[in-house]
């Protein structure tokens, strides 16, 4: 089996960031034209592009990320996912007709259910519900509002409105180069019987390895960042260490 690597690009104020544990006031500002990053990762074989709007994430509203998601969807030819942000319908309406190919909604799918499931009614697949849990307890608000719902909890009751796909996030390791939580996003794939992109913490190749060994079990994808843009490995290695058989 193989894992399936989805390079990010985090936007704060039209700018490469990566946060610390999503802590906003814990941001490392990278060199680089976004839209040059995002046709590296095309040109180095990425098949899907990761990203966020932490300003719409942290209720910041910014017309720069937005007009940078534009220009990258104008030069790209690749399916790109975004999220941050999005807590009502008409936002995820917006951004699929600027032509997003899947988005991600985290705080709408805990505070506004019934949205959630007309959303997968209108678009099916292109919605994937974002899971980011600080000690298996459910954060919302850009990470700043714990929930008293389970990851797990959430998981089983977005797939109950026909969501195929979850990202999970352990928000402990975001950003942190400390490994992802295996254990917890094998659960989460478990419990839910859904597909499960994992998110947080990739810092070596050996990691990659780690998720194609547990890829049967569900969780068949990873979003990377910081690694990449600390030069820990390229996108190619990364793919290749992804594809490689067991």
């Amino acid at each position: 089996m193989s894992i399936f690597i989805i390079p990010a690009i985090d936007l704060r104020d039209g700018r490469c960031v990566r946060l610390m544990q999503g802590r906003k006031d814990n941001a490392t500002v990278y060199d680089g034209d976004p839209i040059e990053i995002a046709l590296s990762y095309e040109a180095s074989g990425a098949q899907l592009i990761h990203m966020v709007d932490l300003d719409g994430a942290f209720s910041d509203p910014n017309s720069r990320n937005r007009q940078v998601l534009r220009k990258i969807i104008s030069r790209i030819t690749i399916p790109l996912q975004f999220g941050g942000g999005l807590r009502s319908l008409e936002d995820v309406a917006q951004v699929i007709e600027l032509g997003v190919s899947r988005v991600v909604v985290g705080t709408l799918a805990v505070e506004s259910p019934d949205v959630l499931a007309r959303l997968v009614d209108m678009f099916g697949s292109r919605v994937c519900v974002g899971i980011d849990a600080r000690d298996n307890q459910v954060m919302t608000r850009g990470w700043e509002k714990r929930e008293i719902i389970t990851a797990v909890e959430l998981a089983q009751r977005v797939a109950a409105f026909g969501v195929e796909r979850i990202v999970y996030t352990d928000v402990a390791r975001d950003g942190m180069l400390a490994g992802v939580n295996l254990e917890q996003t094998c659960t989460i794939s478990r419990e839910s019987g859904l597909r499960v992109t994992a998110s947080g913490g990739v810092s070596s190749l050996a990691d990659i390895s780690r998720l194609r060994g547990v890829s049967e079990s569900g969780v068949d994808s990873v979003i990377v960042g910081k690694a990449l843009y600390e030069g820990r490995f390229t996108l190619k290695e990364a793919i290749n260490e992804g594809s490689v058989p067991k």
